[in-house]
């Protein structure tokens, strides 16, 4: 009966998991509703002839000179899909989807007038501007002047190999009045993703968060669904520290404002209930006249590299979201990155890691077997003690466990490897569909993605094959015919179940079998010398 029971434990678990996963609802605390946050500029608008290029060696932004804001950025390093020339767009502006970064200056004096939806045109000198091999940084200026007298010069800044970008503002006042202005950067989103481009949208398995996400001085990271933004739910949290992003498997954008003296609010809203908003304001300045005043945020528009994103903000790396085992999901994820800087494939790195982590759980996996051996060599007298007793339940229950005890043997002392072995499939799941590392990552033949799903469903079918075998050679325990059916087809249900999962996984799971099998036989082969002596 422990292999049927430990099967069962395993199912419980594992259809709870994705059932919890699927529908699952987030709390979120330092939440003020209904108040107004917005602001609100025509994001579908898109003019080439009011666009500018920059481009270093990773990252390539088109810029609306209207306002200055970012409608396009394409990850020169990614491929939109495995095999495709090309590059992945992260942002984008197009009639049945839009996400942007926009920024600008409002307040009292701000030239990015939220009446009328009014945004300031922004000049460059050329249209088109390219990180040379030799530079160390490429500062692209775009300028506005209001009036003749107040000089606006948005600057982007962008570095070789890297997905943080500095925005940075000049004030240059040469008006006879001082100014106040507040800067703002926001991200915004439609909410509801076309179809063609919902990749999974049939596949359970690969889903991930996509909404986004906030980092304050009192919470470290929290995510704040798109659904709560569109039932008016809003955000508006004073903070001194900082960052809001917009999430999605794999890769992030998120504004990172200066530090401020003062505090920056961090808001959410959505327009027209189609498209979502989260942003932040930094607290109002003054610019006296005839002075300059700059301020700054930064933009990181990537990967989510969590060894790079530390670097840029505190809690950033947090984005890179391994749910609720992430403290055995990340150390899992360090040492598949050794593993993967010594032998240069993932897929080897995982067979390596399944290897170590079956070594480590080798104790409990050698309790299990002994007991369900022992187990097996008392099934005589446990089905004695049924027939005598098997219209009494409570004295039959009395008469096993008193069995148990003189035996020494634990009946449930085979469940502990299943409650191991659990949280470690977990982990690597949410491992294996939330590191941008192992995205497009071949192993060998037809695996070219590890992340994905078995292209010919291959994996799943050996799995299916190594779980029934397993649970073949253990079958010894289970006298009941309709007991024998349901765990001849468990197998089955776990295969269906795998054919969507990362092939990452799956191998795991081979692997984890093919050790299993053969520590099965080597420790019920020295249990049973042991016996004879």
């Amino acid at each position: 009966m422990e292999v049927q029971r430990n099967f069962f434990i395993f199912i419980f678990l594992f259809v709870s998991f994705f059932l919890w996963q699927e529908w699952q609802s987030q709390s979120f605390s330092d939440v003020h509703k209904n108040e107004k946050n917005s602001i609100n500029f025509n994001s579908s608008k898109k003019n080439y002839k009011n666009q500018i290029i920059i481009k270093n060696d990773v990252i390539r932004l088109v810029v609306n000179m209207y306002g200055g804001d970012i409608e396009e950025a394409s990850l020169l390093a990614y491929k939109e899909k495995l095999n495709s020339p090309k590059p992945l767009k992260l942002l984008e502006t197009a009639s049945d989807f839009i996400y942007q970064a926009q920024s600008g200056l409002i307040g009292k004096d701000g030239p990015d007038n939220m009446e009328n939806d009014h945004r300031p045109l922004y000049h460059a000198k050329n249209h088109f501007f390219e990180l040379e091999n030799n530079q160390k940084e490429l500062r692209v200026p775009i300028s506005f002047t209001k009036d003749n007298n107040i000089v606006y010069t948005k600057t982007f800044v962008l570095k070789p190999g890297k997905y943080d970008i500095e925005v940075e503002y000049n004030i240059n006042n040469l008006s006879h009045n001082d100014l106040q202005l507040r800067m703002f950067g926001q991200l915004n989103q439609t909410i509801q993703l076309p179809k063609k481009r919902d990749i999974y949208s049939g596949n359970f398995a690969l889903k991930t968060f996509r909404g986004a996400a906030y980092s304050s001085l009192d919470t470290k990271y929290e995510k704040y669904k798109f659904n709560n933004i569109l039932k008016n739910e809003q955000l508006h949290i004073l903070t001194k520290s900082g960052w809001v992003a917009m999430l999605q498997q794999y890769f992030s954008v998120a504004w990172i404002p200066e530090e401020d003296v003062n505090l920056n609010t961090i808001y959410t809203s959505c327009v027209n209930q189609k498209i979502a908003t989260i942003g932040y304001k930094s607290s109002s300045f003054n610019v006296p006249s005839n002075s300059q005043a700059v301020v700054k945020s930064k933009l990181w528009i990537g990967p989510a590299i969590q060894k790079d994103m530390v670097l840029v903000a505190p809690n950033l790396n947090l984005t890179v979201d391994y749910g609720w085992l992430w403290f055995l999901s990340q150390p899992l994820f360090k040492l598949l990155s050794v593993l993967y800087n010594i032998v240069g494939n993932w897929g080897i790195s995982i067979v390596l890691i399944t290897f170590i982590m079956k070594a480590i759980t080798y104790p409990l996996t050698k309790a299990q077997y002994i007991s369900m051996a022992k187990m097996r060599q008392l099934q005589p007298k446990i089905n004695e003690i049924k027939k005598n007793f098997r219209n009494n339940k409570q004295r039959m229950s009395q008469e096993m466990m008193s069995l148990y005890k003189r035996k020494k043997i634990n009946p449930l002392g085979g469940c502990l490897p299943v409650f191991i072995q659990m949280p470690i499939f977990l982990s690597l799941y949410y491992m294996l569909i939330g590191s941008v590392e192992l995205r497009h990552a071949p192993f060998v033949l037809w695996i070219k993605d590890l992340a994905a799903q078995d292209p010919y469903y291959v994996l799943p079918i050996i799995m299916g094959i190594t779980m029934f075998f397993i649970q073949k050679t253990s079958l010894n325990n289970i006298s009941d015919p309709l007991q024998q059916k349901i765990m001849h087809f468990m197998p089955v249900v776990f295969t269906v179940f795998f054919l969507w999962f990362p092939s990452g996984l799956v191998l795991y799971y081979i692997i984890s079998n093919l050790v299993t099998i053969i520590q099965q036989k080597m420790i019920l082969l020295n249990f049973q010398k042991k016996s004879l002596k």
